[in-house]
């Protein structure tokens, strides 16, 4: 088995908390399914293509165009960006070890809103982000971008992601390929991956 040579990392519901299944509903005083019934179709995935800025996808989350306070909005989502249990530490331990690690994720410019509460490039270069990069996995060409622009063969990065479908695309493509359940089961596979020493 080859010791991977870098890590690429999805941030939402791996590395960080993602409000979206439970902040945002709460906010707005619905249930999950509830907001998902009531949100206009593509405001959000175009958001995080960066094919609507942030005012236009405010203006239009709701497919009714109902108005709500925008700015207590954001704070609440932004004040949520935290670490999942015990991933800041992980992510100290891997670089401590001279792991390299890059963000391969979905995701708007809120992106640097979650950089300002956690400062997660102390860790993890933000290089693939979909506002950035025009594709959202799982695109086949989400991880080619990073394959090509890291200049390593697939085969040598190592995708961590907490959906199944997404790890599965990078495998389709000769990447290795990790499903986040915890952080803990996360370490353990980091291990035998031979990327950390066992504690």
């Amino acid at each position: 088995m080859t010791r991977p040579r870098a890590l690429l990392l999805d941030v939402m519901g791996t590395l960080v908390h993602d409000p979206f299944f439970e902040v945002m509903p709460e906010f707005f005083g619905l249930s999950f399914r509830e907001m998902l019934d009531a949100k206009h179709p593509s405001a959000w995935l175009e958001f995080e293509l960066a094919q609507r800025s942030e005012p236009e996808l405010l203006r239009d989350f709701f497919a009714d165009g109902r108005a709500f306070d925008h700015e207590a909005f954001l704070a609440r989502v932004t004040a949520s960006y935290q670490f999942l249990p015990g991933i800041e530490a992980l992510l100290e331990e891997l670089h401590a070890a001279g792991v390299p690690m890059y963000a391969l994720s979905n995701y708007s410019v809120w992106y640097h809103r979650i950089e300002s509460q956690v400062a997660l490039s102390r860790f993890v270069e933000w290089r693939f982000v979909s506002c950035d990069t025009g594709v959202r996995k799982p695109d086949p060409r989400a991880y080619l971008q990073a394959v090509e622009a890291l200049e390593l063969p697939a085969q040598e990065l190592l995708f961590v992601d907490d959906r199944r479908s997404n790890c599965e695309a990078a495998r389709a493509l000769g990447m290795d390929a990790l499903l986040y359940t915890d952080t803990t089961a996360l370490r353990a596979e980091l291990v035998t991956k031979g990327l950390l020493a066992p504690s």
